[in-house]
């Protein structure tokens, strides 16, 4: 038996703003600070042979609070752009609400939650690139990576924490939850609340649940 913890990082100063973030690379707020510190808590009894995150600091900070807490030093840990969050597109930077006032709310929901729709492209400041992802656009980046880096270590038998971001996780856990595309537009992954998952020797999925 082995397990996974996945974590999505703690409230960002742009969550709290209610700004969409995507890949621009916001520091965690207060309070996220303390959502890792809680989930640190909460993983005291676990001990983890490698662990993965993604390239922007809000998950890296995650990830060195927690092992600050647990204790656990030296574990070998692999950062990866496969791991950051959904880019955003022309949205990046803008307030949530306001977004909604000027595009209409059904239209940013969309934009939002769907599956395969990404954000405007439009090249702005904070995206000189003019990229956007959807959900899909995402797992596709995400899943290979799991597939190729974390699962192995898992089917090796260890024990691995994956620190990353809402969209890059809610395509990791619609894989493992074998989700639709229709059921993974109701899935929402809290910050800083560590979700396990016990694979048995074949790697089949025993157990999942939040701690």
């Amino acid at each position: 038996m082995s397990y996974c913890i996945l974590v999505r990082h703690g409230e960002s100063q742009w969550n709290l703003e209610n700004r969409f973030t995507g890949w621009v690379d916001i520091p965690l707020s207060p309070k996220g600070e303390q959502e890792a510190h809680d989930a640190g808590e909460k993983l005291k009894s676990y001990s983890f042979d490698t662990a993965f995150t993604s390239k922007l600091q809000r998950a890296i900070n995650t990830l060195k609070i927690i092992f600050q807490v647990t204790g656990q030093k030296g574990i070998p840990t692999e950062y990866d752009s496969a791991l950051n969050e959904r880019h955003y597109g022309a949205l990046q930077g803008l307030n949530k609400k306001e977004t909604a006032q000027r595009f209409g709310e059904e239209q940013v929901h969309i934009w939002r939650r769907s599956y395969d729709v990404p954000p405007p492209k439009d090249k702005t400041e904070l995206n000189p690139e003019g990229i956007s992802e959807s959900l899909k656009d995402t797992a596709a980046r995400t899943l290979p990576y799991w597939n190729k880096k974390i699962f192995p270590e898992i089917l090796n038998g260890k024990n691995v924490i994956v620190v990353a971001h809402g969209n890059s996780l809610r395509s990791i856990v619609m894989q493992l939850d074998n989700l639709t595309k229709e059921q993974v537009l109701d899935l929402n992954i809290p910050t800083g609340k560590p979700l396990l998952y016990m694979f048995d020797n074949a790697g089949k999925i025993r157990e999942h649940r939040y701690l």
